[in-house]
């Protein structure tokens, strides 16, 4: 009698090389169209951060001026002179100062930071009656 060896099946190589490329290929997609809008929306922040400081400052020194102008602007001396203010918003403001300066009649509030990251100064003019 003849012994018959069985027939073993040969491995077969899975594809699994093409899938890991695959892979690769879309997390580097993914990273190039991810870390550009997460760049994006670092800058819209401070883009917005800036704006809303800037609003601030804005409502601020408006406020005072009507004050002011409305007959408090009389009671101060000729010159340049700090400004007091005690709004609370002040405080979502970078270090700064308000300045008055009055002329005769002529007001002039300033609201100017301390470093210009991104803010200018705010100012508003106005002439008493």
């Amino acid at each position: 009698m003849m012994k018959t060896r069985p027939i073993q099946p040969t491995p077969r190589r899975r594809p699994g090389g093409f899938l890991e490329v695959d892979l690769l290929v879309g997390l580097a997609i993914l990273t190039l169209a991810v870390v550009p809008l997460g760049f994006a929306f670092a800058r819209e922040r401070q883009a917005l951060k800036t704006e809303y400081r800037r609003s601030v400052a804005n409502e601020i020194v408006d406020g005072e001026m009507e004050i002011l102008a409305a007959g408090a602007g009389r009671h101060y001396p000729d010159g340049a002179q700090n400004y007091p203010v005690s709004a609370r918003a002040a405080a979502s403001l970078p270090p700064g100062h308000f300045q008055l300066t009055k002329t005769g009649n002529h007001l002039r509030l300033e609201w100017a930071p301390d470093e210009r990251r991104g803010l200018s100064a705010v100012v508003r003019e106005t002439t008493l009656p």
